[in-house]
């Protein structure tokens, strides 16, 4: 029996089972040209939506149902989640996500270059399969001989996490209580309380937020002064002939293989246009800042030429 057919469904009437639309027709194949690609834009961004109104992809749609949309999509690739994020790579995200933790160097005591006596809070937003917080408590554990630092993994979606409770059985993690997985928005972290985390990270997840700058404000609530936001997120080349090679790429072949490999060229179609619409390293600099947090030097690290970026910001002490 086909167990992914109920998820299929529910993703397509959650979709309204529109045909695809024909301004998606240049990028049904490899051999696109890069004029037509650049000739399919997303309306252009504003700093304010119309009210009620979001963007799902190149779509407008209402507020409230981005949520279930955005779910919908998920739920559909939960189970291939490592392979979603190797078609839109070219599995270089693997290498990201490792530098990125190595970059945060979790259990350090950053005032005398040892480990933490304590441990560090650190929360895990979107990170529904624990492909991040997996690698935080393993570095912890064998590099900084940190035991005590845990990780709290938040995901809106329970596919996602039932995915990532699952992958926790062959760790070392499965029934530790450095390692706990909660259902919740990042936009209302209630459970969560004031000035109670240590670090806060974000994996290829804030993307897909219908208000980030509320989930920026929440990031600030939750850390501790002194306290670390850490975002990595697909972002923006910076070389125009790399661009428009990656374009190609992004909205030839990623929905093509989700066609082929997965059966839902939809949801792929929707991933490959959260990365264009998502602001650039500029704008999200700038939208940290004005959560409260205080960025170091320019405030992002590109990657592999701005595929990806590196985001932080610090809560004042």
């Amino acid at each position: 029996m086909n167990v992914q057919a109920p998820r299929i469904l529910l993703r397509r009437q959650l979709l309204g089972g529109v045909k695809r639309r024909a301004s998606r027709e240049p990028y049904r194949c490899f051999s696109c040209s890069v004029r037509d690609a650049q000739q399919q834009t997303p309306p252009p961004k504003s700093p304010q939506h119309a009210q009620g109104t979001t963007h799902f992809g190149f779509e407008t749609v209402a507020e409230a149902l981005k949520e279930q949309k955005v779910g919908a999509v998920f739920s559909s690739v939960a189970s291939s989640y490592d392979a979603m994020n190797d078609f839109m790579s070219l599995g270089i995200h693997r290498l990201w996500k490792d530098h990125f933790v190595r970059n945060l160097n979790p259990g350090r005591n950053p005032l005398t270059s040892s480990s933490s006596d304590q441990g560090w809070n650190i929360l895990d937003i979107a990170g529904g399969t624990g492909d991040i917080a997996f690698r935080m408590l393993d570095y912890a554990s064998t590099i900084n001989n940190d035991a005590h630092t845990k990780v709290t993994v938040a995901d809106i979606n329970p596919d996602m996490l039932a995915e990532g409770r699952k992958r926790a059985l062959s760790t070392p993690y499965a029934r530790s209580p450095r390692l706990k997985f909660v259902e919740a928005n990042a936009e209302t972290l209630d459970m969560i309380p004031d000035s109670s985390i240590d670090l806060y990270t974000v994996a290829f997840g804030i993307r897909n937020f219908t208000h980030k700058g509320t989930a920026l404000r929440e990031a600030y609530r939750v850390l501790k002064p002194g306290g670390v936001f850490a975002c990595l997120e697909f972002s923006k080349v910076n070389n125009p002939l790399f661009d428009a090679f990656y374009k190609r790429w992004s909205f030839g072949a990623i929905p093509l293989i989700g066609q082929v490999v997965a059966g839902d060229r939809d949801s792929y179609q929707y991933l490959v246009e959260s990365i264009e619409r998502f602001p650039s390293q500029t704008e999200f600099r700038d939208m940290i800042q004005d959560a409260g947090l205080l960025v170091p030097g320019q405030g992002w690290e590109d990657l592999t030429g701005g595929i990806a970026a590196i985001h932080k910001g610090v809560k004042p002490t």
